[in-house]
Parts: structure tokens; C-alpha cells; sequence
């Protein structure tokens, strides 16, 4: 497939319905000068003072040049009003939307095209869930996601419609009678599960393990999804394997060996390692279209911060005082998720004018637009960054059911029943029924790859006959305190109140690093881990008896940690947490090869007596070293090939392995990967195809050395052994650069392949060009890809156009936190064509970062706006 290959099961858009009207009126809208008028006048007010009803006091709220507001106020409850409205001011289309996809109201807004998204989210019941976490939730916390709720709707009352954002006036020429509902604080904790859900697990890898299992042994699937290679690669609380002065490896121990949280760690089954194994038997061959059709299913949902997979991922490192110019911790972080227009992240600064018990808020770093609190970021003490931990924390069951009931150790039970409308803009409600056993919800019924699932799963696997569905139990279906870490870490002061925070985050599970300005750096493993009976939820297990499901979670104090530790260093980069397998995290890690070049970057310099400077830690974040491609160069210098192949391997002679936007060996050696899998791989299952990232690195890494192996033989390409297939594919990789970037190779450039187009959302994916114009920016030309540190990556099932990206990257200076330097993939804004829009976008590309102002005097020297907020009546 070419560059521009459409978006497929794993890029998956809201598709909604419009008609040629709308088309002609916004080619109409742009052509004229209403339209431009239209554009700008939800431009919000940043500067002057603006009586806002609600407010006790007057806060302050300064913007740089990049818009980012830094709020000033004189208590809490104003403080996060505060936030709220200056949120509501930049991105309320997008809050509105979000509430929508996790309330499964969607078809409120588009239409009928929504209607089985909808269902599945009410299924799932995530609004439900958000209720009664509201419900739990302390007086305190309470009292804040209120404030800011008030905050939301004072910035509502005073505008409506395209007053708002461009979006309702292309929406009105579809839906002209929708007006928004004032915001509700359960609003902003839904948005927690819409996170968890595209962070939920290796759900996509239990599937592609079950179709490669209809057609391979055993054998062959667990080659061709190898696990963590504890020997060659780093673990976060193991640490480094690479010894000062690169001599023979070691592996480090915690300064805090937690001894009697690890002695707690048997928390599986009495019968040790043995019960991790699955006890249920494979997929059978006849349910491989079921689970096709299964994983496009899950992927069909909204992707609120990108793509499921194994790309979903982050790097974040932090680096002791003794290692630093400075003499204090550095910390880095860079999320990666999928691109979104705008960026899922929103910087800012919550600063009370007086700090105290009752106000104390000094906090800056990025947020989520319609949720209170910073999200990752540091106060005037500590810092943190997150990492997704990535742990199995969802499961299916095949349950018997037989009308309204459903069976468990032989006993009928009632199903628990519910009905909920959904209203359709442009048509009729649609009523759904949502059932559920006390696992979760039945999605049996709501499409038919679940029903196909549950139905020729037990037949094949020897079942007795009947009626057979699925449940899925998911940690995050039920109520947590995840809703209120956020101000609980905001304002710790010390390690001990950080993890007290972190005990609080449960859902999603995450790393976290930390430094303090004390000098400690540590990593703590939250989050809500299942305890299983049986098996390792790896596949589905019978849901009729009690002896399989979950016997409780993993105990806060048996999660992994890390406090001080004699290297120096902590790095974590979705790589294992550590070789000792309690408690039972998942299967599924990173396999290692960014942590294990930030480990290598960061020795280089402190093997060489360099201290750690925070420009060296932003060029590790933009380090584009392609571990792949330097496995290859071994094999390249032996090969005898001619012709097309050995131009290939004469542009590649030197190459330093770098994969940068204008480097034409990064460009040829991507075609040539591409073409590689494509040969070696052809005839596995439908939709498993390799996407080429680090799973992928490491199967082909390991087959370099079986020459003779059959997946060296394709028989339609006519080449057979190892040296055969890879002439081969520098052959065709030749022939695509030619027809892609012309016949002179020195003009071949990697950025003319990996392009970056920051798409919208909703409307972005509308499939009417006029609408994505107004709303998509790009493309722009990078470097970087998958499995690198720069981590800008891309699926090459189907070509090579950008599809995970640094979300965004920041390094925090705990000795001077005014030097610290932050970048965001978009910019503040979210209305299109306001000059925050895309504004740190072409910074961002170019692997640059901005000055990160947090003293009060810092924020108010680099203001170039300045808004009061006044109270009004």
C-alpha cells in the first residue's frame, strides 16, 4: 500500500452522516467573509477583567505567548471555578464531545451511525460507574469537582452555539436544535474511564494469540509473541544491565528491598508459578472470523488518546542529585498516544496567592480539559511522570444462560436487567437492553461477533451444547478513588504523601516516577490488579463455576517500588517492572528497546564523568536510534546480492542507524522492513498481520539466526532461506522508493514517508473534506518510529504514515524549577485558526521545547496577557 493508505481497524475515526448540503454550505462558509467572522467569534476573551457570577474572589489568569494560562487565586473553590471556565474557554467542543462518547450519547449529536457505539459504552456502563464514584467520593473533593463544574457552566451561560466553538455551527447544519447541557462534575470523572478503557490491557494481544492459535502449534504462537528477554533487556526495579564502564552485566537492587511486601506477593494460588498457566484450551479454528471481526469491533469505539496496542506507551526517567549539574533530580516524561487535534493534553499553572492549609495549590504541568487538578507536572516539592504499566486487568467468561437467568455452581440466577433509551438526532429513541452477571456486563448481544465468539467457542472446545454468552469483567467497572489521587498528589509534599496519593490511582495502572527537591528520586506501581483463580486471563474461562474468576486484587504494599537506588537512576519505558513475577503483572511488556537506549544514553554520560544536564535529558527524549536497523548491518555485510538489492545495501553502507526526517537510509531501510514482514509473514492468519514494532524487532531478530527456518520461504515471491527473502525485500524496497520519491536516491528523505496529519477528533474523521480542512492541520515531515525513543511510530500492516506520537515532553528541574522545559504536540487553543491552535506544533516536530515559567515573577515577566476574573452577580 502506498503513504496514503486509508485508516484501518487499528486508526479507527467517528464516521457520522451528513448530506451534500452541508457540504455545499461550509464550502460557502469559507469562500465568504461570514466565515471568517464565524470562525473568530469564539475566540475567547485573555485579557481585561470579565465579571463572572459564582466567583467569591477575583483571579488572575496570565497567558504567554502560547496562551498557557497560569491561574492566580485566593482560595481553593475559586482556584478550580478558575479552572473550569478558562478550560470551557479554549476547549469546551472538545469536553462536550468526550462527555458524550463516555455517557453513550454520541447519537445525541450524529445520528443513527452512532447508535452501536452508544450501546457498547452503555454496556460497559461507564456513566454508571462515574456515579458512584461520585457518590464515594470525600466531602472535600466533592466540593472541588463542584467548583469546577460552576466554573464550566459560568463560561456556558455567557455564550452558546458558534459563541462557543466552530464546531457547533458545522454541527447546527446537521443538528440545529442541539444546545449543551450544563456541566456536571460526573461529567469530568466519566472521562477516567474513556482513559482506562484505551489503557485497559493486552486485550488485543490475547486475540491475536487466538487466531494465530486456529491455524499454528503452540510452539509457533509462542515464537511469534516472545517474551521479555530479562537477560539483554533493563526492568524498572532491577534496573541497568549494563555495568560502569560496559563491563560484564549486573543488575541492580532496590535501596528499599520492601522485604515483606514481597514476601506477600504469593497472592495468586497456593500452587505457585504453575497456576499462571491457562487452564482453558485454545480458540478453536472456527471462531478465527469471530475474533477478527471481535478485535475490529473494539477497535470500531472511539479512541480517545489513540490506537490500542502495543505503541500505547510512554518514556519517563528521572536522575539523582549526584548525577546532575545542578545537584538535584532531573525528571523527563513524554507520553505517547495517538495524535489528536487538539492535543489530549492542556498546560497550565493552579497557584493559590497565599499557600496554606486551607488553599494549597502551586502546581503546574498538563491537564485534561474538563477534569480539575494537573494530571503530571510537579509542585514547589515534588515532581512525577507516568508510564502505562500495562497490566492483564480485563477478562471474558462464557457464561450458560437460558433466558433471564444465567448458571453458577449449578445454581440459576437472575440476570440483572436494565433498559436505557438512547435519543438519535434525526430520528427515533432507540431502546436497549444492557444484562449482566456478577462477573460484568453480557456483549454478547450487541453485534454478532460476539455472539459468534460465545457460540462456536465451548461447541469446539467440547462444551456441553446450549446457550452460551460472554461477560467481561474489567477492574474499571468498579468504583475507585482514581477521581480524587489527582489532588491528592498535586499537593504531597514527600515520598510518603506521594505514594499515599498513588494508593488512590487505581485505575488505570500506571508508573510512576518522582524526584523532590530533597534530592530523592523513587517509582511506585499503582493501580487495581486482578487476583485469579485460574488461569492468566490470557483466554476466555467458563463463567459457570466459581472456581475461575477473581479471588481479590493485589495489595497496594505488594505493587513494586522503588526509593533511592544505588545507580542513580530510574528508567521506565513500559519495559517489565522486574524478573520476580509477583505479583503476576501480565505477559505482555515492551520488550525493552527504548528503556534499554535511554539506559545506554544516559551511562554513555556518566560513564564519561559528564553530569546529566536537562539538555541532555530532552536530546535523549528526541533520540531516533533505530536498534533494529543496527541488528540488520551484521547480516547486510555478509550478503552477495546484485542489482537493485546491492544499491540498497551501498546506501545504507555507514548509515548510523538513525532513523531522522531527512535521512534516506532511514527512508530505505523502512520500505525494506516493510517489505520484509510482508514477505515473511504473508500467510498467517487474517488480521494478524505485523505491524513492525518491538514484538516484531524481536521475532525477526531471532530468526536472523535460523537461516534455514520456513519463514525464510515464500513460494509466491519464489525465494527460499534467509538470504533470499531479505535480497528480496531490498529489491522491492528499491522499486517502492523509486516510485515513491523518484529514481535519485540522495533526494529520498524518511520524512517524505512518515508524515504527520493531527486530525479532529470528531469532525476530523468526518469523511467531507471541506469539514476536515477547517479542523485537520498538516502534514509535517519526522523522524522517529517505533520502538525508537522518539518514539513517532507507525503500523506497517499499512504504511508509514505517523500513528503514535510523543503526546508531549517535558523535563523538570528540581533545583530551579524555572528551568525546566515543557512542549506540547498542538497548542492551548482548540478553536480552529486561533493562533494557539497549532502554534508548538512545528517545535515539537523539531524535537525543541519551551521555557516552562512557574515562579509566580516567572509567570508574570513571560505574560503577555492578562485576564481578571471579577465576582458578579
Amino acid at each position: 500500500m502506498g503513504t496514503d493508505s486509508p485508516r484501518t481497524r487499528r486508526h479507527s475515526g467517528l464516521k457520522f452522516l451528513v448530506g451534500l448540503l452541508v457540504t455545499v454550505l461550509v464550502l460557502a462558509l469559507v469562500a465568504v467573509g461570514i466565515g471568517w467572522w464565524t470562525v473568530q467569534r469564539s475566540f475567547p476573551e485573555t485579557s481585561g477583567r470579565i465579571e463572572v457570577p459564582g466567583l467569591g474572589q477575583a483571579v488572575t489568569v496570565y497567558r504567554d505567548d502560547a496562551g498557557i494560562p497560569q491561574l492566580v487565586a485566593e482560595t481553593s473553590d475559586d482556584l478550580f471555578f478558575a479552572q473550569g471556565y478558562v478550560h470551557a474557554q479554549d476547549r469546551f467542543w472538545e469536553m462536550d464531545f468526550r462527555r458524550h462518547v463516555t455517557a453513550g450519547r454520541l447519537s445525541e449529536l450524529f445520528g443513527e451511525s452512532q447508535v452501536g457505539t452508544d450501546t457498547f459504552i452503555r454496556t460497559l456502563g461507564w456513566r454508571a460507574v462515574a456515579e458512584l464514584e461520585w457518590e464515594k467520593m470525600s466531602d472535600e473533593s466533592r466540593e472541588y469537582y463542584e467548583a469546577y463544574a460552576a466554573g464550566v457552566n459560568a463560561y456556558l451561560d455567557s455564550r452558546s452555539g458558534a459563541d462557543l466553538s466552530l464546531e457547533y455551527a458545522v454541527l447546527g447544519l446537521q443538528n440545529a436544535g442541539y444546545e449543551p447541557e450544563p456541566w456536571t462534575p460526573v461529567d469530568s470523572i466519566a472521562w477516567l474511564k474513556a482513559m482506562a478503557w484505551d489503557l485497559r490491557s493486552n486485550l488485543e494481544d490475547e486475540i491475536d494469540r487466538a487466531l494465530l492459535a486456529t491455524e499454528l502449534p503452540a510452539e509457533e504462537v509462542a515464537r511469534l509473541h516472545p517474551g521479555y528477554d530479562f537477560d539483554a533487556q533493563p526492568t524498572i526495579v532491577g534496573g541497568s544491565l549494563i555495568p560502569p564502564g560496559g563491563a560484564a552485566a549486573q543488575t541492580g537492587e532496590s535501596a528499599e528491598t520492601d522485604a515483606d511486601a514481597r514476601g506477600s506477593r504469593d497472592t495468586t494460588t497456593d500452587d505457585g508459578d504453575d497456576a499462571l498457566a491457562s487452564s482453558a484450551p485454545a480458540a478453536p479454528a472456527a471462531a478465527s472470523s469471530a475474533l477478527e471481526s471481535l478485535r475490529a469491533s473494539l477497535d470500531a469505539l472511539p479512541e480517545l488518546l489513540g490506537p490500542a496496542g502495543g505503541e500505547i506507551g510512554s518514556n519517563s526517567w528521572v536522575v539523582g542529585g549526584e548525577l546532575t549539574d545542578t545537584g538535584l533530580p532531573l525528571l523527563a516524561n513524554d507520553p505517547h498516544l495517538g495524535p489528536a487535534m487538539p492535543s489530549i493534553w492542556y498546560q497550565m499553572g493552579l497557584r493559590c496567592q497565599t499557600v496554606s492549609a486551607e488553599c494549597p495549590w502551586e502546581v503546574a504541568g498538563y491537564s485534561f480539559s474538563g477534569m480539575p487538578g494537573i494530571v503530571i507536572g510537579h509542585n514547589a516539592t515534588v515532581s512525577w511522570g507516568f508510564t502505562n504499566l500495562g497490566p492483564d486487568v480485563a477478562d471474558l467468561y462464557i457464561e450458560k444462560v437460558a433466558g433471564t437467568e444465567y448458571e453458577l455452581d449449578g445454581v440459576t440466577r437472575p440476570l440483572d436487567i436494565r433498559e436505557e433509551t438512547i435519543a438519535v438526532a434525526g430520528g427515533e429513541p432507540v431502546q436497549i437492553e444492557i444484562r449482566a452477571t456478577e462477573r460484568g456486563p453480557l456483549v454478547t448481544g450487541l453485534t454478532d461477533t460476539f455472539g459468534e465468539v460465545a457460540s462456536g467457542y465451548p461447541a469446539a472446545a467440547g462444551l456441553p451444547e446450549g446457550e452460551y454468552e460472554l461477560s467481561l469483567q474489567w477492574t474499571a467497572l468498579s468504583p475507585g478513588r482514581t477521581p480524587e489521587a489527582i489532588f491528592a498528589m498535586n499537593r504531597s509534599a514527600n515520598w510518603d504523601q506521594f505514594r499515599a496519593a498513588a494508593e488512590l490511582f487505581e485505575v488505570p495502572s500506571q508508573n510512576l516516577v518522582y524526584a523532590d527537591t530533597a534530592g530523592n528520586i523513587g517509582y511506585q506501581a499503582p493501580g487495581t490488579v486482578p487476583v485469579r483463580k485460574s488461569g492468566d486471563g490470557t483466554v476466555p474461562l467458563p463463567g459457570w463455576t466459581s472456581a475461575n474468576g477473581w479471588s481479590g486484587t493485589v495489595p497496594f504494599d505488594a505493587m513494586p517500588r522503588l526509593f533511592n537506588p544505588p545507580a542513580g537512576y530510574i528508567v521506565t519505558a513500559n519495559n517489565a517492572v522486574e524478573q520476580d513475577r509477583r505479583p503476576f503483572l501480565t505477559a505482555d511488556w515492551d520488550l525493552g528497546y527504548r528503556a534499554q537506549q535511554i539506559d545506554l544514553r544516559l551511562r554513555e554520560h556518566i560513564d564519561a564523568g559528564e553530569p546529566i544536564t536537562s539538555e541532555m535529558m530532552s536530546a535523549i527524549q528526541s533520540d531516533t536510534f533505530d536498534a533494529n536497523a543496527a541488528r540488520f548491518s551484521t547480516v547486510f555485510a555478509e550478503l552477495d546480492v546484485d542489482g537493485d538489492a546491492a544499491k540498497g545495501l551501498a546506501l545504507l553502507d555507514g548509515w548510523d542507524h538513525r532513523a531522522d526526517a531527512d535521512s534516506a537510509e532511514a527512508a530505505y531501510f523502512a520500505m525494506f522492513w516493510r517489505a520484509l514482514l510482508d514477505g515473511m509473514f504473508a500467510d498467517l492468519p487474517d488480521g494478524t498481520a505485523p505491524v513492525g514494532g518491538d514484538r516484531w524487532f524481536r521475532v525477526v531478530d531471532e530468526l536472523l539466526d535460523q537461516p534455514d527456518s520456513p519463514y525464510w520461504t515464500n513460494e509466491k515471491l519464489g525465494v527460499a532461506g534467509r538470504d533470499a527473502m531479505l535480497a528480496s525485500a531490498l529489491d522491492a524496497a528499491w522499486t517502492e522508493g523509486v516510485d515513491l520519491m523518484g529514481g535519485d536516491s540522495d533526494s529520498w528523505r524518511w520524512g517524505r514517508l512518515h508524515t504527520l496529519t493531527i486530525t479532529n477528533g470528531s469532525f476530523g474523521e468526518s469523511g467531507i473534506a471541506p469539514i476536515e480542512w477547517l479542523f485537520n492541520r498538516g502534514p509535517w515531515e519526522l523522524g522517529g518510529g517505533s520502538a525508537i525513543v522518539n518514539a513517532i511510530g507507525w503500523d506497517a500492516s499499512q504504511g508509514y504514515t505517523v500513528d503514535w506520537v510523543p503526546s508531549m515532553r517535558m523535563v523538570v528541574d528540581l533545583a530551579d524549577f524555572d528551568d525546566s522545559t515543557w512542549i506540547n504536540l498542538t497548542g492551548a487553543s482548540g478553536h480552529a485558526f486561533h493562533p494557539n491552535y497549532t502554534d508548538q506544533t512545528d517545535r515539537w516536530a523539531a524535537g525543541e521545547t519551551r521555557p516552562w515559567p512557574y515562579t509566580l515573577d516567572a509567570v508574570q515577566e513571560a505574560a503577555v496577557n492578562t485576564l481578571q476574573l471579577q465576582p458578579g452577580s
